[in-house]
């Protein structure tokens, strides 16, 4: 339920924002100038790539998004994530246990509030699903299963963005729903930070 009202609570603001064409800028003082309307200079896509390596440990997926600058104050859009996690695990006396393979995938709605010109707040609801396959390092033995969860990713991030033109972000977020099978979430129960970097590029970069 909580997952359901915060789209529709984001859909709603979308929409409202649209209605009304093109809020005031940080640079207009609050007054509007711009034309009412869809415009195609303020879609982009863009997102950022993972890549993670340790001891027994290795990640590496991507987290594609599509969006609209609604103002300088809001972005909307779609965000989707995939990844493939490989994890060992260990026996107390430093032996190996088992050989866990993770391929996730997911999809979401997000929203980044800009309360301040470069500083923003993200909320972004989605849904993931995961196949998982454990092999037991001593029999070779393989238990293969799946499970899929909620999330609620929130946070905050600065942005170096330039409507129309390009934007380049740094993201710290939690999984605040903390769904058992969360992604977001290590095999010993805890959840760790979400820390994501990328570039986001307008489809109709002003000239």
């Amino acid at each position: 339920m909580k997952k359901l009202i915060l789209i529709l609570f984001t859909l709603v603001l979308a929409n409202g924002l649209y209605a009304q064409g093109i809020p005031p800028s940080y640079e207009s003082g609050g007054s509007s100038t711009g034309e009412s309307g869809f415009d195609a200079n303020r879609v982009f896509i863009g997102g950022n790539l993972n890549l993670g390596f340790g001891s027994g440990y290795t990640n590496l997926g991507a987290n594609p998004e599509v969006g609209y600058s609604f103002s300088e104050w809001i972005d909307a859009g779609l965000a989707f994530n995939i990844s493939y996690l490989t994890q060992k695990s260990y026996y107390s006396n430093g032996a190996e246990a088992s050989q866990y393979r993770t391929f996730n995938y997911g999809a979401g709605l997000f929203t980044r509030l800009y309360p301040i010109k470069n500083f923003f707040i993200q909320l972004q609801p989605e849904y993931n699903w995961m196949n998982i396959t454990e092999k037991a390092t001593a029999s070779n033995v393989e238990r293969k299963f799946s499970a899929t969860a909620p999330s609620l990713l929130a946070g905050v991030g600065y942005s170096q963005r330039v409507i129309g033109q390009n934007a380049f972000y740094l993201a710290i977020l939690f999984d605040v729903n903390k769904d058992q099978n969360s992604p977001y979430r290590n095999y010993d129960g805890s959840y760790f930070p979400i820390i994501r970097a990328g570039f986001n590029f307008y489809l109709h970069p002003n000239r």
